[in-house]
């Protein structure tokens, strides 16, 4: 199967409100469609996660963030520009999203990626991407394919193919929180 076939076909589980497992620009993610609410239930049941830990967000461009985050704050953009890894930065006033995704406080934490895979896979998808990482809540991400335990690969809808061979150290991404008001606050560096 080829990276395209991959990306099909898990656009089409995607689109039927499945689950997805697949390699992303930081570890590997376990995903489903972030407009879907019964699908985000379905993460979070796998995860064996508390509902009210928000989840993160994958896009593919400036452009579709904005459609998810109303008045996204300029400071944002220069972060995002001047990062030198993944930086996920949780914004207020989240919009057009499942609501059991946004936190209590409207805000939502999404992250623009740069991965030539998990580019294309929100590109051709068309929507924002969960990506929390592929591990039972507690214990440690999956850096890569041979790190997911077989109960993950066994409760979600589509493995995604490319990448599996990989075994290189990754890491989560920063994670920084700015408010509407102006406060920056580094979450995770």
């Amino acid at each position: 199967m080829n990276q395209q076939q991959d990306i099909e076909a898990a656009v089409k589980v995607l689109r039927n409100g499945g689950v997805i497992l697949y390699p992303t620009d930081t570890v590997w993610g376990i995903g489903c469609d972030a407009t879907n609410a019964e699908a985000v239930a379905k993460v979070y049941a796998i995860k064996q996660r508390d509902d009210s830990k928000a989840m993160i967000c994958l896009v593919d461009s400036d452009v579709r963030l904005q459609r998810y985050v109303r008045n996204v704050p300029e400071v944002a953009w220069d972060l995002l520009e001047l990062s030198t890894k993944p930086t996920t930065v949780i914004l207020d006033n989240a919009v057009n999203l499942a609501p059991n995704l946004i936190a209590a406080d409207g805000s939502i934490a999404m992250r623009i990626t740069q991965e030539p895979f998990s580019k294309q896979l929100c590109y051709r998808f068309q929507k924002p991407l969960v990506s929390t990482s592929a591990n039972i809540s507690g214990e440690p991400a999956a850096q890569n394919f041979c790190d997911i335990s077989e109960q993950l690969l066994n409760a979600v809808d589509y493995v995604c193919w490319s990448r599996r061979q990989e075994h290189k150290p990754h890491t989560p991404s920063s994670i920084i929180k700015l408010t509407h008001d102006g406060v920056v606050t580094i979450i995770r560096k």
